[in-house]
């Protein structure tokens, strides 16, 4: 009896014994530790502490080990399961009970430094810990374990193996609360499996927060009660012309649940007081003259401001999407009103600010509605460019009002822009328009406007438009591999980026898209590996 407790004690003797060097290590990144195995995780944790020739190896026998009576626990003791079971062909039982040699724990008793998204990892040749505070962080736990085993572990066929993780003593906060990625969808529509495909790969890399675009002139994608024609007519059409799509509302439910099973905030968007042809091309009193615009009319577009119809539309269209989204916004949109007046943009901004609160949400939309008189717990989402006065402007009051900032310069994290002139995407954003994988990594939020600094900032967020960009493969090919980097600037301590280092990481990640069937461009300035050239 006394041999069979000290096996199951002495896995996390060991752990507890590595735990002060934990924090000694809190500075240093990494990959400037030795090891059996390279660390090569991204985001980059805040603490790692590797123990050379210490590897774990998962074998048939292994077993999941969650606390009885804890559905969060084993949730993401679940979801490791999944990933791991079809690679491997084992049968990685989730149970309760004393962890033996070689199993996988999950614990929620992580100390309370961790808040709601940190965890603990411990990987040794006697087993795997995951610890955190809360469900959140259990999860980022699984993606940081996922990835020191070897690429293989995420393909959907059985493999050899061994399958092996270097060992490990990992401490892991985010730097922001909001990590996030926004999909147009209103240009080309998604259907809900490929969205439920992209909130896959977001979650991989610890990224919290979907933004869906879900209308603009193109294409309204969301079913509204006692308005269908905005889905049935406004989003019946691609920007290409050809067909498009719109999600029920049960649709719409099942992107939110899945999201929530995977950590990620979905936050939608319905574009306004402009880029709003769709909806005005599906109803003619949503216009002051009456007289409905033909489909994809080019053009900027305006809402009446003044016509009752236009409030009443706004009600319902807030209030339904209020009801089906657990998150606390609600996203206006509020870019390029070229054709509102100053006068009229700033009463139309304080109409939605009212109409959003009385739903129990708040406000967000891109950084002009900063123009407007934004109550302070509202934000905006600051898509300017570098040096941009007016754009810095807005930002800066902002600040000054108490609004949080998610930052997403256009010329740094537009994953629609070109990477090189070689590749396709947008060149707007400056001279010579591109926008390479060191360039959206190699850059600090806290810093890019001046003014705005660590306190004011809520995140980070990559938008993908997709006027160009009408197939999963497409998206896929801006998306990686500069989404990555993104998550990193969101979640590591600025401390550890470092664009040498990451881009080896990056390119260790290369063969993990390949086995899970993601398309992505070979950036000449990262180092791949020769098989995925």
């Amino acid at each position: 009896m006394l041999r069979r407790l000290l096996c199951l004690l002495l896995p996390f003797v060991i752990a507890l014994v590595f735990l002060p060097d934990l924090a000694s290590a809190a500075t240093t990144p990494a990959a400037a530790n030795t090891g059996v195995g390279p660390v090569r995780v991204i985001p980059e944790p805040s603490s790692v502490h590797t123990l050379p020739d210490q590897n774990y190896t998962l074998t048939p026998f292994t077993r999941i080990i969650v606390p009885a009576h804890s559905p969060d626990a084993t949730a993401s003791a679940d979801y490791l399961a999944g990933i791991l079971r079809p690679s491997t062909g084992y049968r990685l039982p989730v149970t309760s009970g004393l962890a033996l040699p070689g199993d996988i724990r999950f614990d929620l008793t992580g100390p309370t430094s961790l808040g709601a998204e940190g965890y603990r990892l411990s990987v040794t040749p006697l087993g795997v810990s995951i610890s955190a505070q809360a469900s959140a962080g259990l999860f980022y736990g699984v993606q940081t374990l996922r990835q020191l085993f070897p690429p293989l572990i995420d393909s959907s066929s059985v493999h050899g193996g061994p399958w092996r993780a270097p060992g490990v003593l990992i401490s892991d906060t985010p730097r922001f609360a909001w990590r996030g990625a926004m999909l147009d969808v209103a240009r080309y529509f998604f259907t809900v499996s490929q969205v439920e495909t992209y909130i896959n790969l977001l979650s991989m890399y610890k990224i919290n927060v979907l933004h869906l675009h879900l209308s603009d002139n193109e294409g309204w994608r969301l079913y509204i009660n006692g308005w269908s024609r905005l889905a049935t007519y406004g989003g019946s059409t691609n920007v290409d012309g050809g067909p498009g799509g719109y999600y029920t509302q049960a649709d719409y439910t099942d992107i939110v649940n899945y999201a929530q099973a995977h950590h990620i905030m979905i936050v939608p968007e319905i574009d306004t007081p402009g880029h709003v042809t769709a909806a005005q091309a599906s109803y003619a009193d949503l216009n002051c003259d009456d007289i409905a615009p033909p489909l994809l009319a080019p053009g900027y577009s305006s809402l009446c401001i003044s016509d009752p119809t236009t409030y009443e539309f706004l009600d319902a269209v807030v209030g339904q999407l209020a009801a089906l989204t657990p998150g606390p916004y609600i996203d206006m949109g509020g870019d390029e009103a070229l054709n509102t007046s100053a006068a009229d943009y700033r009463t139309f901004v304080d109409r939605m600010q009212q109409i959003v609160a009385a739903h129990g949400k708040k406000l967000i939309g891109w950084h002009q509605i900063e123009a407007g008189d934004l109550n302070s717990d509202d934000m905006v989402q600051y898509w300017g460019l570098s040096g941009s006065a007016p754009d810095i402007a807005l930002a800066q009051q902002a600040v000054a009002r108490g609004n949080k900032i998610v930052m997403s310069p256009a010329d740094r994290t537009y994953l629609d822009m070109a990477y090189n002139s070689s590749t396709i995407g947008q060149t707007w954003i400056g001279n010579p328009g591109y926008l390479s994988v060191g360039d959206a990594y190699d850059w600090d939020p806290a810093t890019y406007v001046p003014g705005v600094g660590e306190s004011d900032i809520a995140g980070v967020e990559a938008p993908e438009w997709t006027e160009d960009l009408g197939t999963v493969r497409l998206l896929q090919y801006m998306e990686f591999p500069r989404l990555p980097g993104y998550a990193e600037i969101g979640w590591s301590p600025q401390s550890t980026h470092n664009w040498d280092d990451y881009r080896v990481r990056l390119a260790a990640q290369a063969p993990r898209w390949d086995a899970l069937g993601v398309n992505y461009y070979h950036a000449p300035d990262v180092p791949w590996p020769a098989s995925t050239n």
